[in-house]
């Protein structure tokens, strides 16, 4: 599939590392370093536009070393990109760690998935099918 893109990074367009990976990694599209203390959060710009197709977004998902190995995440993940958004796409980081973090020009922050949704048309009744699992929730089919 194609998609339009604007490229005002300064740098590459995000690419898939390997054959069969889901995910693109956005880089920090800025000109001097963003440190993020404690428990702050920052909107950091990926200087990339986008046009996707209908029926399609671009999940924001963070970077698993960024968060098991600083405590870096991204804080409303998933973020999506809707299709009918033209906007600069940034990314909402957050450190959740004791230390401060520094962002660096072009450091990669964050993953990009584009996938299929579907749109859904609400049918209101009175009843819902029953299944062996009913109401059971948060933790209900065992501990972990």
């Amino acid at each position: 599939m194609k998609v339009k893109v604007i490229n005002r990074s300064g740098g590459d367009l995000p690419f898939y590392a390997t054959p069969q990976a889901a995910g693109m990694d956005l880089r920090a599209a800025m000109d001097q370093s963003i440190t993020l203390g404690p428990l702050e959060r920052a909107m950091v710009p990926t200087g990339l536009y986008v046009e996707l197709p209908v029926g399609y977004e671009m999940q924001i998902r963070p970077r698993s070393g960024l968060a098991a190995k600083h405590g870096v995440t991204v804080l409303n993940t998933p973020g999506t990109i809707d299709a009918d958004y033209r906007g600069e796409i940034k990314v909402i980081l957050v450190n959740l760690s004791n230390e401060p973090f520094e962002i660096q020009p072009g450091e990669r922050i964050a993953q990009a998935v584009v996938a299929a949704h579907a749109t859904v048309e609400w049918e209101e009744v009175d009843e819902l099918g029953t299944t062996q699992r009913g109401e059971g929730g948060f933790g209900s089919t065992g501990r972990g």
